[in-house]
């Protein structure tokens, strides 16, 4: 992601102190944490309600990792929903096993057709623009 060597580090802290002053350094620093405790706070109470909303939703720990590798997510759903369908018929479920895809394209063997030119207006016969005179 984002990350500062310590010399940069260094120069940064230095840079806000001089351009605020160790008088109101302290206070800009309380302001952040507030407003940084305030967001928190909304996090948590719009994450409550929605966990109030919808109680089957994953957890977020599960949803960061859903972000991060959705295939690995959906191929899961998919064993998931091939033993509740073997399960229904009373057929033992096949072990899971890594999915295959073929991935090659076929190869062009003739050339695309060629593109048509445009027609263009014939502007020898519109009238002359007055806004020009």
């Amino acid at each position: 992601m984002f990350s500062l060597s310590p010399l940069k580090l260094l120069f940064v802290v230095a840079v806000i102190v001089l351009l605020l002053g160790p008088d109101k350094l302290p206070e800009v620093a309380h302001k952040l944490g507030s407003t940084w405790r305030a967001v928190k706070k909304m996090q948590e109470r719009v994450e409550k309600e929605v966990r109030d909303a919808i109680p089957d939703l994953p957890s977020t720990t599960d949803i960061a990792r859903i972000a991060r590798n959705p295939v690995n997510m959906l191929n899961t759903l998919a064993d998931r929903a091939e033993a509740r369908e073997a399960a229904t018929a009373g057929v033992d479920p096949k072990p899971a096993e890594a999915p295959v895809l073929d991935v090659t394209l076929p190869m062009e063997t003739t050339p695309p057709p060629p593109v048509p030119p445009r027609e263009r207006p014939d502007v020898t016969s519109l009238p002359p623009d007055p806004s020009l005179n």
